[in-house]
């Protein structure tokens, strides 16, 4: 996948308000049922490139996984500390299941953490230009226009 910008609505060129345009009622802030256009000849959505790219997918999978083990562990917490307040017999368990819990949740950033050194390690970083891995990308399309070549004739 390559580096996907953050999204914007671009708007139309024509003079037409959305309201002439879609035959619909304007709201208060202006919306109204221009998505229902069919007569549309521009695009409703424009790629912007980003200041800071776009995470990896295996480090992305591994952040959302993180996030969510993390939101778990903080709802079992709080379910312990509110049994332990209630004097309630899920308390102990609760606060075991806590514990256990945070133990998961640790090794969940720690592997985010993991995840992206390896793919920074396996895909290269350049830093500067004399990087192994731009030297190896080099190589590669090098080989790449050889073959093609060879293909063609």
């Amino acid at each position: 996948m390559g580096n996907a910008g953050t999204r914007r609505h671009v708007p139309e060129k024509s003079g037409q308000s959305p309201k002439s345009r879609a035959g619909g009622q304007a709201g208060k802030h202006g919306e109204s049922d221009a998505f229902m256009d069919i007569g549309r000849s521009g695009t409703l959505w424009q790629e912007e490139p980003t200041a800071r790219p776009r995470m990896p997918d295996p480090v992305r999978a591994a952040a959302v996984r993180a996030v969510i083990i993390v939101a778990v562990t903080l709802v079992q917490a709080m379910v312990a500390f509110l049994g332990t307040l209630a004097g309630s017999w899920l308390a102990f368990p609760a606060v075991l299941s806590t514990v256990a819990s945070t133990i998961v949740a640790t090794w969940g950033v720690l592997d985010v953490w993991v995840t992206r050194q390896v793919w920074l390690q396996r895909n290269g970083v350049e830093s500067r230009p004399s990087s192994t891995a731009r030297a190896l990308r080099r190589e590669r399309r090098r080989a790449r226009r050889q073959e093609r070549r060879s293909a063609a004739a």
